[in-house]
């Protein structure tokens, strides 16, 4: 379940934005200000913020600022929540980093739209990340392998059994499996879903 952290300090907004993303199935806490929603970044990483810009004690600015500081929570995604008035502080907002902005009034759809389609960016932009490490990584190690097994391991990548692979590639079945057992050993493969992960990358490559 994701979490996110909502700082607003109007109530109507609060509780309306808190009600509609809990009946989607999101873990949500609240902050009335700046100040209470740094401290509950801090005591929990959430996985998205969604912040007023103007508040008292601690502006959305300052709270932006203040993620941007730290290497560690950076990453979190950050929505501005504005009002229509206030353009200029939404281009203030985007240029200091800031992921999006939600401007008021809003409609329920245009809020779920907005943390939904920011959530899944995200996950899309960590994975991108994720395969090229393994692809660089794989690279490294495909020196290892042989063409055969390098054959063998993209046939793993597609779903293919032993016995079907030892028929595409006309091996015996003991052959296959001895690439298998020389793949997972070279590529430190403690198991079968660690060796198809590398098949997938192989397959990419």
């Amino acid at each position: 379940m994701k979490s996110l952290l909502i700082i607003e300090d109007t109530d109507s907004y609060r509780t309306t934005m808190e009600k509609l993303l809990v009946r989607e199935g999101y873990a949500v806490r609240t902050a009335t200000n700046g100040v209470d929603g740094v401290g509950m970044i801090r005591e929990e990483r959430p996985d998205l913020v969604l912040c007023d810009v103007m508040m008292p004690e601690m502006d959305g600015y300052s709270v932006l600022e203040f993620l941007k500081s730290d290497s560690t929570i950076s990453d979190i995604p950050f929505i501005f929540v504005t009002s229509l008035d206030e353009r200029g502080d939404v281009r203030r907002g985007m240029t200091e980093g800031a992921d999006d902005y939600l401007p008021k009034p809003f409609s329920a759809k245009e809020l779920v739209t907005a943390v939904a389609s920011r959530l899944l960016r995200i996950e899309q932009l960590r994975h991108t990340t994720e395969v090229a490490v393994w692809q660089k990584e794989f690279e490294v190690l495909r020196s290892h392998i042989t063409s055969r097994e390098f054959e063998v391991l993209v046939l793993v990548g597609q779903g293919m059994t032993s016995k079907e692979i030892a028929t595409r590639l006309q091996l015996r079945t003991n052959t296959v499996e001895v690439h298998r057992a020389n793949l997972m050993r070279k590529l430190e493969a403690p198991n079968a879903a660690s060796l198809a992960r590398w098949a997938m990358i192989a397959e990419q490559m």
